[in-house]
C-alpha cells in the first residue's frame, strides 16, 4: 500500500483548516464577540454556588451545637445527681462544652426526685446573613439521683 500524500504538514490531511481556526466537528464557528462568555455564565452561577456552600456549613453548625447541647446536658445532669456537687451543676455543664458554644448556652436547674433532668438551651449561630433566624437547641438529660 502506497503512503498518502498530503498537501500540508505532516500528520495531517486535507480536509479542513489548520490552527487556532480549526474546530472539532459539530461545533459552531467562533465570532468575534464570544469571548469570554464562558466567564460571565460562571460568575452568573457563582452566588448558587455560595449560598450552596453556607447552608452546608449552617447545617454542620446546627449538628454540632446539638451534640455539644447534649453533653453539657449530660455533664450537668451527672454533677446535680451527686448530692455534695448540686451547686456546680451548671459550671460542669457549661466546662464540658466548646468555648463559643458554652458562651450561648442557658443550663436550666435541676428537677426531678428519683432522677435529676437538667435542661441545656444554645443559640444556634447564624451564617447565612439572617436567612435563619433566631434559633436555639435544647437538649436534656436525665441522671439517676445517687
Amino acid at each position: 500500500m502506497a503512503p498518502v500524500r498530503t498537501s500540508r504538514a505532516a500528520g495531517r490531511t486535507g480536509d479542513g483548516p489548520v490552527g487556532r481556526f480549526s474546530r472539532a466537528a459539530g461545533q459552531r464557528p467562533r465570532r468575534a464577540g464570544d469571548h469570554g462568555s464562558t466567564a460571565i455564565e460562571y460568575l452568573g452561577f457563582l452566588p448558587v454556588l455560595i449560598l450552596i456552600g453556607l447552608a452546608g456549613l449552617q447545617l454542620g453548625l446546627i449538628a454540632y451545637t446539638a451534640q455539644q447541647a447534649g453533653t453539657g446536658a449530660r455533664a450537668a445532669a451527672r454533677t446535680a445527681s451527686q448530692d455534695g456537687l448540686r451547686g456546680s451543676y451548671e459550671r460542669v455543664g457549661k466546662e464540658s462544652m466548646t468555648g463559643w458554644v458554652a458562651d450561648r448556652a442557658s443550663i436550666s436547674p435541676p428537677t426531678g426526685g428519683d432522677t435529676v433532668t437538667v435542661k441545656v438551651t444554645v443559640g444556634i449561630p447564624d451564617v447565612l446573613l439572617g436567612l435563619l433566624g433566631d434559633r436555639t437547641v435544647e437538649k436534656s438529660a436525665t441522671m439517676p439521683r445517687d
